[in-house]
């Protein structure tokens, strides 16, 4: 386990609602596509952490700013790079990741549940259908509009060009349109009908404002329904 506070390149925080924000960093060697950090603020003014990144000074003092962090979301087995820096920033946090991806998140950090309860309705996690309990989706409510938050099962990144931008198109992680991709459905789906199911039942979430995925652009209802096409 390692808790070393490693900043790479990052954009601005994008404030999307009172309760929710969202950051863009790169991956460590630049490969052509960057990962999304999450934040959501309960009512009380905790703060549950989707997908960690380490920003820089400036950056954490404006996290910090927005509240008190509290829960620390792993969202997947392949998204712990800086879930250790995080506990060791925050040593209260409540550590969380899926069941099926307990083993390798405590690679990193030692996880305290698997069914996080943030005691506030407004925002909700829990774990996917088809997936073997290896990747969650978590629900942000800002009023009447309700953000659905997921990991690796949907991605929305578009082509881009270079030697690794072929590359990641060629193995199926770039493309026109929201889906699930190639290396997802090899490594992470275990029950096609079940995942896609249950991403038709989110796509129909009454009042769904938007669908934050930590690979890519924020998609809509309509991208969400295309990523279950796409199973």
């Amino acid at each position: 386990m390692a808790n070393q506070w490693t900043v790479l390149p990052h954009q601005s925080i994008e404030k999307l609602e009172d309760n929710l924000w969202r950051v863009e960093g790169n991956l460590p060697r630049n490969p052509p596509i960057r990962r999304v950090m999450t934040v959501a603020k309960l009512r009380d003014g905790r703060l549950v952490v989707h997908n960690a990144i380490c920003l820089d000074e400036a950056g954490m003092r404006e996290l910090e700013s927005f509240g008190r962090p509290a829960f620390l979301i792993v969202p997947g087995a392949r998204h712990r790079l800086d879930a250790g820096a995080y506990k060791g920033r925050y040593p209260g946090m409540v550590v969380a990741c899926p069941p099926g991806a307990r083993k390798d998140v405590e690679r990193e950090v030692k996880v305290d549940t698997t069914q996080p309860d943030f005691g506030d309705d407004s925002v909700r996690w829990h774990t996917l259908d088809g997936v073997g309990g290896g990747e969650g989706v978590l629900e942000v409510r800002s009023g009447e509009r309700v953000t659905l938050v997921f990991n690796d099962a949907v991605m929305n990144i578009r082509p881009v060009g270079g030697f690794m931008g072929a590359l990641f198109g060629l193995v199926g992680f770039t493309g026109e349109r929201p889906k699930v991709s190639g290396p997802t459905k090899l490594f992470l789906v275990k029950d096609k009908p079940a995942l896609r199911a249950n991403l038709e039942k989110l796509a129909a979430t009454p009042n769904l404002s938007r669908v934050i995925v930590s690979h890519g652009a924020p998609l809509d209802a309509d991208g969400l329904k295309a990523a279950a096409s796409s199973l």
